[in-house]
Protein backbone atom coordinates (compact mmCIF):
# COMPACT_ATOMS: atom_id res chain seq x y z
CA UNK A 1 0.00 0.00 0.00
CA UNK A 2 1.11 3.81 -1.07
CA UNK A 3 1.73 5.86 1.96
CA UNK A 4 -1.03 8.06 0.65
CA UNK A 5 -3.71 4.86 0.08
CA UNK A 6 -1.94 3.95 3.82
CA UNK A 7 -2.92 8.08 5.18
CA UNK A 8 -6.54 7.58 3.92
CA UNK A 9 -7.00 4.06 5.35
CA UNK A 10 -5.79 5.02 8.91
CA UNK A 11 -7.61 8.06 8.76
CA UNK A 12 -10.54 6.27 7.74
CA UNK A 13 -9.94 3.80 10.41
CA UNK A 14 -9.84 6.52 13.22
CA UNK A 15 -13.06 8.57 11.96
CA UNK A 16 -14.76 5.04 12.84
CA UNK A 17 -13.45 4.60 15.78
CA UNK A 18 -14.33 7.81 16.80
CA UNK A 19 -18.16 6.66 16.13
CA UNK A 20 -17.65 3.08 16.77
CA UNK A 21 -14.61 2.46 18.87
CA UNK A 22 -16.97 1.56 21.58
CA UNK A 23 -18.97 -0.84 20.17
CA UNK A 24 -15.33 -3.05 19.65
CA UNK A 25 -14.36 -5.75 22.02
CA UNK A 26 -11.80 -4.26 24.44
CA UNK A 27 -8.57 -6.79 22.26
CA UNK A 28 -9.67 -5.39 18.95
CA UNK A 29 -10.30 -1.34 20.61
CA UNK A 30 -6.57 -2.13 22.12
CA UNK A 31 -4.91 -3.22 18.70
CA UNK A 32 -6.62 -0.67 16.89
CA UNK A 33 -5.28 1.98 18.87
CA UNK A 34 -1.66 0.45 19.41
CA UNK A 35 -1.69 0.29 15.69
CA UNK A 36 -3.77 2.94 14.38
CA UNK A 37 -3.53 5.24 16.81
CA UNK A 38 0.00 4.58 18.32
CA UNK A 39 1.72 3.41 15.09
CA UNK A 40 3.11 0.35 16.53
CA UNK A 41 4.12 -2.58 13.86
CA UNK A 42 2.41 -5.77 14.06
CA UNK A 43 5.78 -7.19 15.68
CA UNK A 44 5.56 -4.73 18.40
CA UNK A 45 1.79 -5.74 19.22
CA UNK A 46 2.93 -9.15 18.93
CA UNK A 47 5.73 -8.70 21.30
CA UNK A 48 3.52 -7.16 23.78
CA UNK A 49 0.69 -9.63 23.71
CA UNK A 50 2.75 -12.35 22.99
CA UNK A 51 0.89 -13.57 20.13
CA UNK A 52 2.13 -14.04 17.09
CA UNK A 53 2.02 -11.46 14.11
CA UNK A 54 -0.29 -13.10 12.15
CA UNK A 55 -2.92 -13.21 14.79
CA UNK A 56 -2.50 -9.64 15.62
CA UNK A 57 -3.58 -8.90 11.95
CA UNK A 58 -6.42 -11.05 11.74
CA UNK A 59 -7.70 -9.08 14.97
CA UNK A 60 -6.65 -6.20 12.95
CA UNK A 61 -8.52 -7.53 9.75
CA UNK A 62 -11.46 -8.20 12.14
CA UNK A 63 -12.06 -4.98 13.96
CA UNK A 64 -11.64 -3.13 10.40
CA UNK A 65 -14.20 -5.17 8.87
CA UNK A 66 -16.62 -5.16 12.43
CA UNK A 67 -16.10 -0.76 11.88
CA UNK A 68 -17.24 -1.02 8.02
CA UNK A 69 -19.87 -3.13 9.09
CA UNK A 70 -21.39 -0.81 11.61
CA UNK A 71 -20.74 2.02 9.24
CA UNK A 72 -22.23 0.61 6.23
CA UNK A 73 -25.31 0.11 8.10
CA UNK A 74 -25.92 3.12 10.28
CA UNK A 75 -23.50 5.74 8.13
CA UNK A 76 -23.03 7.46 11.12
CA UNK A 77 -19.25 8.63 9.72
CA UNK A 78 -20.94 9.49 6.22
CA UNK A 79 -23.25 11.91 7.98
CA UNK A 80 -21.16 13.60 9.57
CA UNK A 81 -18.95 14.77 6.62
CA UNK A 82 -21.86 15.30 4.57
CA UNK A 83 -23.13 17.71 8.03
CA UNK A 84 -19.96 19.57 8.44
CA UNK A 85 -19.57 20.05 4.11
CA UNK A 86 -22.76 21.65 4.43
CA UNK A 87 -21.94 23.80 7.17
CA UNK A 88 -18.94 24.64 5.41
CA UNK A 89 -21.18 25.44 2.13
CA UNK A 90 -23.07 27.47 4.24
CA UNK A 91 -20.40 30.02 5.26
CA UNK A 92 -19.27 30.30 2.53
CA UNK A 93 -22.73 31.56 1.43
CA UNK A 94 -23.07 33.58 3.92
CA UNK A 95 -19.37 35.02 3.18
CA UNK A 96 -21.01 36.81 -0.35
CA UNK A 97 -23.76 38.39 1.41
CA UNK A 98 -24.00 42.10 1.99
CA UNK A 99 -22.83 43.00 5.55
CA UNK A 100 -26.04 43.34 7.71
CA UNK A 101 -27.41 40.08 6.42
CA UNK A 102 -24.55 38.13 8.25
CA UNK A 103 -24.52 38.39 11.44
CA UNK A 104 -27.71 36.36 12.10
CA UNK A 105 -26.91 33.71 9.85
CA UNK A 106 -23.31 33.05 10.83
CA UNK A 107 -24.50 32.86 14.19
CA UNK A 108 -27.13 30.02 12.77
CA UNK A 109 -23.93 28.15 11.54
CA UNK A 110 -22.36 28.58 15.12
CA UNK A 111 -25.05 26.91 16.68
CA UNK A 112 -25.18 23.88 13.86
CA UNK A 113 -21.70 23.36 14.46
CA UNK A 114 -22.11 23.19 18.06
CA UNK A 115 -24.99 21.13 17.44
CA UNK A 116 -22.96 17.79 17.28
Amino acid sequence: MSGENALEKTNRINVLYDFYGPLLTDKQQTFLKCYFHDDYTLGEIAADFRISRQAVYEHLKRAEQVLEDYEAKLGLAARHEKFHAGIELLETQIAGLPVEWRKPLTETAAMLRGAE
